[in-house]
């Protein structure tokens, strides 16, 4: 069996779905007991998408919807897909840095920075066996 490589995780931070209607997800979650705690914009393509964070107690959701020209596949599904599982590091860059020298098939060349939360994250996303896509961030 390989080694673990030595990275800090220090929980499940937030499970991401993508959503054909922001407004309609946002209403069905609150009715579970979660409550929006950040709503922003991001570009994807050249457009802009929204992103909303439903927080309940401890479990977080990133519920977002793409720009109009990319829902046609989100509206097709039978079934919901969870688009990502992000966890929660404490230092972007040495995980980054220790996944990256381990081998391990890293979307980004670099981490992102984005305008989430008060001031900021970081993040970098790699890919799995199967595809999935397993993110890492940081709230700074």
């Amino acid at each position: 069996m390989t080694e673990p490589v030595q990275i800090s995780i220090h929980a499940l931070q937030h499970v991401g779905l993508p959503v054909s209607d922001i407004e309609t997800s946002e209403r069905f979650y609150e009715r579970l007991g979660f409550r929006n705690v950040m709503r922003r914009s991001f570009m994807h393509g050249g457009e802009e998408g929204t992103c909303i964070m439903m927080k309940r107690e401890e479990i977080t959701i990133e519920l977002y919807q793409l720009p109009e020209r990319e829902l046609e596949g989100v509206r097709q599904r039978k079934d919901g897909h969870i688009d990502h599982i992000a966890f929660d590091v404490p230092d972007i860059e040495a995980a980054f840095h220790v996944l990256k020298s381990s081998g391990f098939s890293i979307i980004e060349a670099t981490p992102v920075t984005l305008d989430f939360w008060e001031r900021g994250c970081r993040y970098f996303n790699m890919i799995g066996p199967d595809n999935e896509r397993l993110e890492f961030n940081q709230i700074l």
